[in-house]
């Protein structure tokens, strides 16, 4: 049986585990001092909970095996933390949770994602993101993102499809 669904807070350890996992690919491709060990901890996914990020979950058979969170962030949304356990991907996993998030979301939508993760880029692209100028990739990192400006000098920021209802 398939769900999505709100994760719930005994889940952390399974975000995390997915997270971790599916990380791995960006292991040797965004630049070297971005990377680090574990990629996310667990005192960083506590403090974007905290700061307000919602995950949810695609449930197969009772088991998370992919995670996205949405925050608000004054008059948008970002998508935040999309991962899916690698032998889970490329099954529409993601843009099954991206729809669902997108389906409640009351404003325009953003993602920021690291300049040289093509795959991330693209998936964004297929399901009707655009991406922003560099101009205003920067002014949006600084404006709704907490991250340090390497970060900023090495992502790349998309935005959302408009909705239909407006």
């Amino acid at each position: 049986m398939i769900a999505i669904r709100r994760c719930r807070d005994d889940e952390r350890r399974a975000i995390l585990a997915i997270v971790n996992a599916a990380a791995e690919a960006y292991r040797g491709v965004i630049p070297e001092d971005r990377w680090h060990e574990p990629y996310m901890g667990a005192a960083e996914l506590d403090r974007e909970i905290a700061a307000g990020v919602a995950f949810w979950g695609y449930e197969e058979d009772g088991e998370l095996v992919g995670v996205m969170g949405i925050q608000p962030a004054d008059d948008v949304e970002l998508i935040r933390h999309a991962y899916v356990r690698p032998g889970s991907q490329r099954s529409g996993i993601g843009g099954a949770l991206l729809e669902r998030l997108r389906e409640d979301a009351a404003r325009p939508m953003l993602v920021g994602t690291w300049a040289a993760a093509d795959w991330a880029i693209g998936f964004y692209r297929r399901h009707g993101f655009q991406q922003v100028s560099d101009e205003r990739k920067t002014e949006l990192l600084r404006r709704y993102w907490d991250i340090p400006e390497r970060q900023i000098e090495t992502s790349v920021v998309l935005a959302g499809p408009e909705r239909a209802d407006g």
